[in-house]
């Protein structure tokens, strides 16, 4: 996969730094018990208002905190820290779990917002100032405890390709849990994988993809239990589950989707598809021996999507608000 250059590094800072305290246009899923509740979105949420919707803000914040851990001298380094100084603090921080502690705010995000505020919550877990995850501590306690709620009573998992994927929020949340040694929360996430997935054969992906599609449900449904089973059981499962990657089968998951309107928001989640299926084929490739056959053909996949993706991060802001944090995903967490 193409490096996180220095270069790319700085240009996906500046797009984050532009968006993530921008508070219109801004896209509200908000539920009002009376008058009172009508607000603007900084009202609502005192960090996480810009980048059009509150999931995506918390995942540019997620992009920049990764960032500059690893590039900590780019230029756009000193209006990160003082970013995360001013918003990553204990009252800011305070609105934010007030919003979460309200009775019709029980699903609010639910899962995807809740899968990348552990994903940020990981990111700042010994990151190079204690304090911006010690200010979060509050509102990751309420979301581990969303997921603690939750699972238990889903019964079923939902395998769409946007926002209410639940093997996305699992592959997130399980990278927190590993992250900070939270063996009873990693224990959850993986007996409901098992329950929700285990026994997935033949995946035949012929709905794939969607035409607002931002995740191929088949790949994450895969790096999901790549990341949740142990590595032997995986294998076995995995061979299962994908027969066929060696004749490039399903055909439906090696092209890259055709996107033909950037300035629709749902159209636009396409470019997003690209590169979380570059992210899953390097991922699940990085599991398989040098000469397994399959191995080349789902990096040549992984390079086509993310040359695919990467090349549209910015331009319209219906994709410009969150899509560089994908393409910080596919080149940094691959193996």
């Amino acid at each position: 996969m193409t490096p996180l250059t220095s270069e790319f590094a700085s240009r996906f800072a500046a797009i984050a730094l532009g968006h993530v305290t921008r508070e219109y246009p801004n896209h509200i899923l908000h539920g009002l018990e009376g008058p009172e509740d009508a607000k603007t979105p900084s009202e609502l949420h005192p960090v996480f208002y810009g980048s059009y919707d509150w999931h995506s803000c918390v995942h540019g914040y997620w992009m920049l905190a990764r960032l500059l851990r690893l590039h900590p001298d780019m230029p756009e380094a000193p209006a990160i820290r003082d970013l995360f100084s001013t918003m990553l603090v204990p009252d800011r921080i305070a609105g934010e779990c007030a919003y979460f502690d309200r009775p019709m705010a029980r699903g609010y995000e639910r899962p995807y917002g809740w899968g990348w505020l552990l994903k940020l919550a990981a990111e700042l877990h010994g990151h190079e100032d204690p304090s911006w995850g010690a200010a979060l501590s509050p509102l990751t306690e309420r979301i581990v405890q969303r997921f603690r709620d939750f699972l238990p009573l889903a019964t079923y998992p939902v395998r769409v390709g946007t926002h209410y994927n639940t093997a996305f929020a699992l592959r997130l949340a399980a990278d927190y849990a590993d992250t900070v040694g939270d063996d009873i929360l990693f224990e959850l996430l993986r007996a409901t994988a098992l329950r929700w997935y285990g026994t997935d054969t033949a995946c035949p992906a012929w709905g794939e993809p969607s035409g607002d599609d931002f995740l191929s449900p088949a790949l994450i449904e895969a790096e999901c239990m790549h990341r949740l089973m142990p590595a032997s059981e995986f294998a076995r499962w995995f061979d299962a589950f994908l027969p066929d990657i060696a004749a490039s089968k399903p055909r439906t998951l090696f092209a890259p989707a055709a996107v033909s309107d950037r300035s629709d928001g749902k159209i636009a989640h396409l470019d997003g598809l690209s590169l979380s299926r570059a992210w899953c084929w390097a991922c699940l490739a990085g599991t398989l021996p040098v000469t397994d056959p399959r191995r080349p053909v789902m990096i040549e996949a992984a390079h086509g999507h993310l040359e695919a993706g990467i090349a549209h991060v910015a331009g319209d802001y219906m994709g410009e608000h969150w899509l560089a944090s994908f393409a910080v995903l596919a080149l940094t967490e691959t193996e």
